[in-house]
């Protein structure tokens, strides 16, 4: 991965806690949607912890 696809999954993790944060605020939250959303943002969270892990051990490589 590249580090714009990092920044990509940096922008719609934030996007999905936006979105998780504004459904929680309304009178009768959907809480089914609230848990995709949250599903979604771990998979992303996910995905950038294991190119930061990755990404330093291709560091400490060819240091």
């Amino acid at each position: 991965m590249t580090d714009r696809y990092l920044d990509y999954l940096s922008r719609e993790h934030a996007r999905l806690e936006n979105e998780i944060r504004l459904e929680s605020k309304r009178p009768k939250p959907d809480e089914v949607l609230i848990a995709r959303l949250k599903k979604l943002k771990l998979a992303l969270k996910d995905q950038m912890q294991s190119w930061a892990s990755d990404h330093a051990s291709s560091d400490r490589l060819t240091a």
